[in-house]
Formats: C-alpha cells, structure tokens, sequence
C-alpha cells in the first residue's frame, strides 16, 4: 500500500482544552488510484490532508495515529526528512489558487523552484519540463504564459498552474484540495480531465478533497464520507454512491438535484454541523439522525463491514456482515450521479 493513514487524530486548543479536529481516522491509498475524501464545509477534510504534510496551522498538532508512506511513518520524520518528501514524494494542490501562488514571481518561475528544490538540473531542463507541463494541463500559448505573473491570468488558469506546480516533480500522492471550487461547469470539467490523464499517465495516486460528488463519480475510486472530523463510511465509488448505507452519506444524495427524479423534492438534512467546541457525545450525526436511539448517545460506532465490497459503515443502525438497513436491492438508490 503506497499511503496508509491509521487512527490519525489532531487537535487544536479551544477555550483552554484540546479538541480533536481529525478524530481517529483511517484510510488507505493505492497507487494510481483516486480516493475521495467528502462531506459538508468544516468536518476537517482540510485538516486531514495538512497533517499528511505536518503542515497545520498555529495551535494545530497531531495528537495520535500514524501515516505510513512507503513503509516509514512521516509523523516520525525530522524537519529536513519531511523538506525532502513534500513537494517532492507527496505534492498538495491548495484549496484558493488565488492566494496560493506568488503574486510577484512569474507563474514559470514558481513551477521551476519547485523541480530545482528537489532536482539536480539545470533552470533550462526545469523550463522545458514546465513548459511541457503546462501543455498537458491545457493552458494555452504555454511557452508565453510561463512567464506572466499571477495577476495575468483568470481562475481557471491559476488552477492549471497549480496542478503543473503540484505535478511537476512527478510525486507518488497528490493532496487536490477542492482543485474545481469556484470555476465554471466547462472550466470544471477541463481541471477533472486534466488530472484524470496526467494521473494516468504517472500513474499518481490522488486524495481528492471536495464537497461535490458530481466531480466525485467523474473520477474517484474509492470514497470515505466525513462528517465532524471523523469517517462515517467508506467504500468504493460505485458501490457507496449505487447503495448508501450511513444515514449522513444518504442524506448527502438526497440533497442533490434530480437524484430521486426531475420533479421530486429535495431531501434536506435536519439541523447544523456541530461546533468542534461542542460535539456531542457517542455518534456526532446523532442531533440529525432519524435512526438515532439510545446506544447512539452512549457509545462511538466504528466502521464495521457491511455487505459484499462494503468497506465500512459507522452506524449502530447497520448490522455487521449484511446488507444493511437500506438494502443494496433498494430501487431508489441502484443508479449512479
């Protein structure tokens, strides 16, 4: 296994105690595959792809877990061991490619300190290779946009520039932080086929962080679905969006238009996301759940497997071994996005 993230816990100190954020979570990550990390605004998919890096922010710390790449924990790694991985083995493309780049540097230049950080080669030799990049990500009269800076180019092309920058030193994990938020469908559709052949063609493994599971169903593998930073369920693509068993990830579904049909109503979620500074005790879906009782309250579900390729389900709802309580034959739920 390329990555392999177990129990993974960081914190942050609120109001005079440590809050778990990124509360035990696991997962795992083949090579030149695509999972999916998704779920609502502020459940710490963010903040799972920062610890990866151990790159939180002030007052952020990795309380427990471990994240084995390639065999060797990265929690256990110096600062210089992790100089030598990000970037490098491991390169993240950030959530706002407005902020994200350099206004006073050419965009060229960017992508260039990236190959010579890590790269015995000459600045021509990074030139050509970011140029050459820069093609395959679509961005037009390549050569010439290599040397204009950030405030010259639109969303989309900032967007381009941050998955060449990203991809340029060829790493084994891309962490894709919402890489389509803020572009138009045409745009979108341009970002998701570029990475899709570029992780082909690498044979990259991508994390994918979004909250949209139509970009999701065009080019994940797997999904794990989070909610108030822990993972509710997990699977792969198909199978969790053809029969969702965890009642969030159901509600999720049901809130996307034309779902259960051209005139049906949407399906809303009741109630908020809780606060980190006050998550409820045993499952944190609980306040918003119909299927929520008592067991709920006292006690924290953990991911049990669920019928056949069911990676996990965290819900005392759902029985380990069977189909589970909205069964894989339900009518409504058997086609994809």
């Amino acid at each position: 296994m390329l990555l392999n993230v177990s129990h993974l816990t960081c914190s942050f100190r609120i109001a005079g105690r440590e809050v778990p954020i990124v509360d035990d979570v696991s997962f795992q990550l083949r090579e030149g595959a695509c999972l999916a990390l998704v779920g609502e605004s502020g459940c710490g998919k963010s903040m799972t792809a920062l610890s990866l890096l151990r790159l939180l922010p002030r007052g952020g710390r990795i309380t427990g877990g471990s994240v084995e790449f390639l065999g060797k924990d990265l929690l256990k790694y110096s600062v210089p061991q992790m100089y030598g991985v990000r970037g490098s083995e491991i390169s993240m493309i950030f959530q706002e490619p407005m902020t994200s780049l350099n206004p006073v540097m050419r965009v060229g230049d960017q992508v260039m300190e990236a190959v010579l950080l890590h790269e015995k080669v000459s600045k021509q030799a990074a030139r050509e290779r970011g140029i050459e990049l820069f093609k395959r990500v679509g961005i037009p009269d390549a050569a010439a946009r290599f040397d204009t800076y950030p405030h010259q180019m639109s969303g989309g092309l900032k967007q381009r520039v941050m998955i060449a920058m990203a991809l340029v030193t060829r790493p084994k994990v891309l962490l894709a932080d919402e890489p389509t938020t803020a572009l138009d469908v045409t745009i979108q559709a341009q970002i998701i086929e570029a990475l899709r052949e570029l992780q082909r063609d690498f044979q990259t493994a991508v994390l994918l962080i979004t909250h949209d599971l139509g970009v999701v169903n065009q080019i994940a593998d797997d999904i794990a679905v989070m909610y108030a930073g822990r993972i509710v369920e997990q699977g792969a693509r198909r199978t969790l969006l053809g029969h969702p068993q965890h009642p969030y990830t159901r509600g999720l579904l049901g809130a996307l238009p034309g779902r259960a049909g051209p005139k049906a109503r949407l399906a809303e979620i009741q109630g908020n996301v809780p606060s980190p500074k006050s998550w409820p005790s045993g499952c944190r879906f609980r306040p918003r759940c119909p299927l929520a009782h008592n067991e709920c309250e006292v006690h924290v579900p953990q991911l049990t497997q669920v019928g056949q390729n069911r990676t996990g389900v965290a819900c005392f709802a759902v029985q380990p071994g069977a189909a589970g309580v909205f069964s894989d034959d339900s009518k409504e739920n058997t086609h994809e996005l």
